[in-house]
């Protein structure tokens, strides 16, 4: 049964209401205090305070400041009129619930109102934060597009420059080919002439010589010159190589022999050097060291220390395109999120790393349950409490002597309570 409270103290102006209520022992909230124009309510259980104003007011100016035990709030008149009383004397029980009854309804209409600016708001900025990312990259598309087209045309140029430069420089060599070619025939000729004068008979008259061309070896064209075959070796004859591949041994002494660690270790190995080869483009410039998943796991695990969460969310992404299988750089990189708020990020992460904690076993059990804690919370933070405490409640099966996560789990029980009754 609520505590009525009818200690109050009030005075007024022609336009404006003081009202003093004080709360003394109690805590109070803006949460506490619901103002229309025509009623005003105070609720912190188990006290109540209730008031059907004399005449309406404007709600959205008009405040209430809380301290020292008092609420004081300053109330301003829709019209300029001094009030009899504070509050409508003489009502029924009737009227007084349909003033409530209506005074809530207005207050839900206000609110839906301002839900719906709110919206229609936040989609106009959406709208204009689209147009501007478009217009941007609009202009930088045709900043990028004049670059190539200069580039194009000044490769083009030059291209036509280096064309022209080849052609003068074959033509100049042409020339001077032809030149030479045709000084080595008058050289050719004089000394054809030159012989012929010296086996002319000097009786020229009573018997002619004719000259007749040599065949053999000694046949001379100054257009035609004895090649000699070339000797080509014989095509080599087809065979077959084989390999004999050492095998890999570890120095370790049989009595202390781990074959099968030992055998997971180089398939995770030839795994990542695989992935290395495939995407060599992005990793060619790293250190040897940093193309270590798990090198890559400590570094983020250090940038995470140090509070520089970016850092360590690319450490860790480029650890799991390295290895995609090892549960703690997702269960790590969920954590980096939840720092970010990147909540949806965070929640698949943490799906991932369950995936790959199976199956369930006692070693992995502290990993099995920061990843249900991790995507609880962020379940909770996008206020989907239900499924936060399913979450909850699989960490404490797993480690029902952790007090943080009970705790945590009861707040979300409660949190679920409260939503429950207000709907």
């Amino acid at each position: 049964m609520p505590v009525w409270l009818r200690e109050y103290s009030w005075r007024q102006s022609g336009s404006v209401v003081y009202l003093s209520l004080p709360l003394r022992g109690v805590r109070v909230t803006p949460a506490n205090i619901f103002c229309t124009e025509q009623y005003l309510k105070v609720s912190i259980p188990p006290f109540l305070f209730e008031a059907i104003l004399y005449a309406p007011i404007d709600d959205t100016n008009s405040t209430a400041k809380i301290g020292n035990g008092i609420i004081f709030f300053t109330l301003y008149k829709k019209e300029v009129a001094m009030w009899d009383s504070l509050t409508l004397a003489n009502a029924n029980k009737e009227k007084l619930q349909y003033l409530r009854e209506n005074a809530v309804l207005k207050a839900h209409e206000k609110a839906k109102e301002e839900t719906e600016a709110k919206k229609v708001t936040k989609q106009e900025h959406k709208k204009y934060a689209l147009e501007a990312t478009m217009k941007l990259e609009e202009a930088e598309r045709k900043r990028i597009e004049d670059l190539k087209e200069k580039e194009r045309q000044r490769v083009t140029k030059e291209l036509e420059l280096w064309k022209k430069q080849q052609k003068d420089a074959e033509k100049q060599k042409r020339v001077q080919k032809e030149g030479e070619l045709h000084q080595e025939v008058e050289q050719l000729k004089e000394k054809k002439k030159e012989k012929m004068n010296k086996t002319r008979i000097p009786n020229e008259g009573t018997s002619k010589t004719r000259l007749k061309p040599t065949k053999g070896h000694g046949s001379y064209s100054m257009f035609s010159e004895n090649l000699k075959e070339e000797q080509l070796p014989a095509p080599r004859s087809a065979a077959t190589i084989k390999i004999n591949f050492t095998s890999r041994v570890f120095p370790t002494a049989l009595r202390e022999s781990r074959v099968a660690e030992e055998e997971e270790w180089l398939r995770k190995q030839a795994e990542a050097r695989r992935t290395v080869s495939a995407d060599l483009s992005e990793v060619e410039d790293l250190k040897e060291e940093e193309k270590n998943p798990d090198w890559l796991k400590d570094k983020g695990n250090k940038m995470f220390a140090t509070g520089n969460y970016l850092a360590a969310v690319n450490a860790y992404n480029l650890a799991v395109r390295l290895n995609n299988k090892l549960p703690l750089l997702y269960l790590n990189r969920a954590a980096c999120h939840l720092k970010l708020r990147n909540l949806h990020k965070a929640i698949e992460d943490s799906s991932k790393a369950l995936e790959l904690l199976t199956p369930p076993v006692p070693d992995n059990e502290s990993a099995r349950v920061k990843a249900y804690v991790r995507r609880g919370t962020a379940f909770c933070q996008l206020e989907l409490y239900t499924e936060g405490l399913q979450d909850y409640e699989a960490a404490l099966k797993i480690d029902p002597k952790n007090r943080t996560i009970e705790k945590d789990a009861e707040k979300i029980r409660h949190l679920i309570q409260g939503t429950t009754q207000d709907s």
